[in-house]
């Protein structure tokens, strides 16, 4: 009798484990491919289809694609700088191959890649998973200040586009302002502070709590790497070179269409800016709200919808199977560069699978 209520307790937490993860995989999935059925459901597809057959410079496509593997490339080699300042030493192949990786398995699972990066990584190097994280938490943090950096300044010096966008998108506006006037949002922060001021006042002699702070405090050790780096003006100068490269990636892509060939770098670097908030959104890949940023950018520069349209659909497809193929290639490769420890050499499937429970731990 007990060992079939014991089954069962199992049966049902396998139940909700699958039930969580595939909400987590299938609702940002589902609205995205939502937002992209809604964009394209009115669209002239005869006139799309004559851009992708015959409208379309498809070499040039293609060399783009090398400006966006050697920004990842650099961002691996970035990160080996973070994690050196720890006092670890990391192969540069291993962080490589597990940035490319980190792209590819989001394009599934949302900010799954960041976990899988730092849980293989650890695997293969022997280094503690949360300073890794920390680590990690750097390089994301660059990331935003450098996109926020970059739209404040083509807010400052674009105001009449911002004008124009928000007047013909008035539901990113409201978004927004509804975003920030929601009661809900500040008692959200309140509880979470009661929280944290509960578990460092009342319950810190709890194992758990304990655990956990432990946890935090590595990932604390690896944020503090930003400071004790020696080589800071190479992370800096990286970072320009990771953007860069980010940026050849997309405008190059401008002179293979002729309704954007003559856009100029300037309007390029709006588009490009307006597509990275798109992927920064937790979806897979940024799918729908990509196509939606880039869109509208360039409608609001003239170019006509359904060749805005076919421009989206087309450089997201090429770029995104680019992506992927890099991170199959980087995701296999890692257990064959590191075969010398064989106990180490875990199957991908056995990867994500621990990288998920990493995450659900770290949740």
């Amino acid at each position: 009798m007990h060992e079939k209520k014991f089954l069962k307790t199992l049966q049902n937490m396998s139940l909700k484990k699958i039930f969580r993860r595939s909400i987590r995989i299938l609702l940002p999935l589902a609205l995205g491919f939502g937002l992209l059925w809604y964009l394209y459901k009115d669209q002239d597809f005869a006139d799309m289809m004559a851009v992708i057959r015959k409208g379309v410079r498809y070499d040039i496509i293609l060399l783009s694609l090398i400006f966006g593997m050697l920004a990842n490339l650099v961002r691996g080699y970035r990160w080996g700088l973070l994690i050196d300042s720890l006092g670890e030493r990391v192969k540069r192949a291993n962080v490589v191959l597990s940035v490319y990786g980190n792209y590819a398995i989001n394009m599934a699972l949302p900010r799954v890649g960041e976990i899988w990066r730092c849980s293989v990584v650890s695997k293969y190097s022997r280094i503690s998973f949360s300073k890794l994280l920390g680590t990690m938490l750097v390089d994301r943090v660059m990331d935003t200040i450098v996109v926020a950096i970059l739209t404040l300044s083509l807010f400052i010096f674009n105001i009449s586009f911002f004008k124009q966008y928000f007047s013909a998108n008035p539901a990113v506006l409201e978004g927004i302002y509804s975003m920030f006037t929601s009661v809900w949002m500040y008692v959200g922060l309140v509880a979470v502070g009661i929280v944290i001021w509960l578990l460092l006042t009342r319950w810190g002699h709890i194992s758990v709590v304990q655990k956990g702070k432990g946890v935090i405090l590595n990932v604390w050790e690896g944020i503090k790497s930003l400071w004790k780096m020696k080589h800071k003006v190479r992370f800096f100068f990286q970072t320009i070179l990771i953007w860069g490269g980010y940026f050849c990636y997309f405008y190059l892509t401008f002179y293979a269409f002729d309704f954007t060939r003559d856009l100029g770098p300037r309007i390029g670097l709006i588009a490009f800016a307006m597509s990275s908030l798109g992927v920064a959104v937790p979806v897979q890949g940024g799918i729908g709200v990509w196509h939606f940023m880039v869109i509208s950018t360039l409608i609001c520069f003239g170019v006509k919808e359904s060749d805005a349209s076919s421009f989206a659909l087309i450089v997201y497809t090429i770029q995104t199977m680019w992506v992927v193929l890099l991170g199959l290639f980087g995701i296999f490769a890692l257990p064959i560069i590191n075969k010398e420890n064989p106990t180490d050499a875990l199957s991908a499937e056995h990867l994500m699978e621990s990288t998920t429970e990493d995450q659900d731990e770290t949740k």
